[in-house]
């Protein structure tokens, strides 16, 4: 019966957006077939409780790491306390690919490449949010947003040395020895890790604001340099 009633919400405000939505609606019970992928750790529904991964009603509007008793990671913590809050945009480049948004979650969930499973997923865990329709922008129906970070970016290859010379300012809050007293630590990072998350901040896809500020004054040259001496940091 409530799930009756949700989905009526869902299709109700897809409805009043009008023709900007109706080109790219989730399909839930699609979405509902695809999630049993994620079933091995996650739960939504009534009865929905904590497993491997946290429930996951309610999480369109939630900020990360905010379930009461759940042990978050460290990283997903860090993403929470960072400004972090489930959305329709955070939520597409999570379910695409973890490590873009959380570098070092423990989700070992590879991702989902197709933009309709994530957004049928999308639509199927929006059945179970607190009040879907008020979801902001007509979440999850509102079209993704692609944050793949181009192929070519990711080829660049980075020069260590040129890394080391642009490397004091990341130096001044990142311990060299890779300690992690508050700060993450980014010694030994992969280069691709590296350069997903820098591309991330770099976007706004990650809120950190001081993180925003240092990845958007970086070409994807001194990124690349920047991951390549990181990587090799001993």
């Amino acid at each position: 019966m409530i799930r009756g009633l949700h989905r009526l919400l869902v299709f109700a405000t897809m409805f009043v957006a009008g023709a900007a939505l109706s080109d790219v609606p989730g399909d839930p019970d699609r979405g509902a077939t695809i999630f049993s992928k994620c079933k091995g750790c996650h739960q939504v529904g009534p009865d929905a409780v904590n497993r491997i991964g946290p429930h996951l009603n309610g999480i369109f509007g939630r900020p990360a790491a905010s379930i009461a008793g759940f042990a978050y990671s460290k990283p997903m913590k860090r993403a929470g306390s960072d400004g972090v809050v489930w959305t329709h945009e955070t939520l597409d480049g999570f379910l695409e690919n973890p490590k873009a948004l959380v570098s070092g979650t423990r989700m070992s969930f590879r991702g989902l490449s197709d933009p309709q499973d994530r957004a049928d997923i999308m639509a199927y865990l929006r059945v179970y949010s607190d009040d879907p329709s008020n979801i902001p922008e007509a979440e999850p129906t509102a079209r993704a947003t692609d944050h793949n970070v181009d192929p070519a970016i990711l080829a660049i290859q980075g020069d260590p040395e040129y890394g080391e010379y642009l490397s004091s300012e990341c130096k001044t809050c990142h311990q060299r020895d890779g300690g992690d007293d508050g700060i993450p630590s980014i010694t030994l990072w992969p280069e691709e890790d590296f350069v997903v998350a820098m591309q991330a901040y770099k976007r706004k896809l990650r809120p950190h604001p001081v993180m925003q500020m240092m990845a958007g004054r970086l070409s994807d040259e001194e990124i690349a340099a920047l991951a390549a001496y990181f990587k090799t940091l001993e």
